[in-house]
């Protein structure tokens, strides 16, 4: 496991739990699996699906009802990050406040993490 014994890999707010709790509730999941993937326009990018069961080396945080697993390789890149849930006229969506952002993309989906390397990657 990473990170710090006794405090959560991950916070939510209550918006963002009350969201998982009800997707969870709706698809019969287990939980939302959070990652990161190489891509964007700014390198990487977050993947969220659905997860019927936890990985062995999955982190685990549960919040008021909901709960989201953390794959391994995404484990140091969301620690200490804040979800919430915005609605607004436009759109709807997780946010993800990510204290390891160096630099986001203009869509928001698009991030790049403090001392990552440079990476070809386009689009976003």
């Amino acid at each position: 496991m990473f990170g710090i014994p006794g405090k959560a890999a991950v916070t939510l707010t209550p918006r963002a739990a009350a969201r998982i709790r009800k997707l969870m509730e709706r698809d019969g999941a287990y939980g939302l699996r959070l990652g990161v993937k190489k891509g964007g326009c700014a390198g990487m990018e977050y993947t969220m699906e659905f997860a019927a069961e936890a990985g062995p080396m999955d982190e685990i945080v549960e919040q008021d009802g909901a709960r989201v697993m953390i794959a391994p390789m995404a484990q140091m890149f969301l620690f200490g990050t804040e979800i919430d849930y915005e609605t607004s006229l436009l759109e709807s969506g997780f946010r993800f406040n990510n204290p390891n952002v160096a630099e986001a993309c203009g869509c928001g989906e698009s991030i790049k993490f403090k001392d990552m390397p440079q990476t070809d990657a386009s689009g976003g």
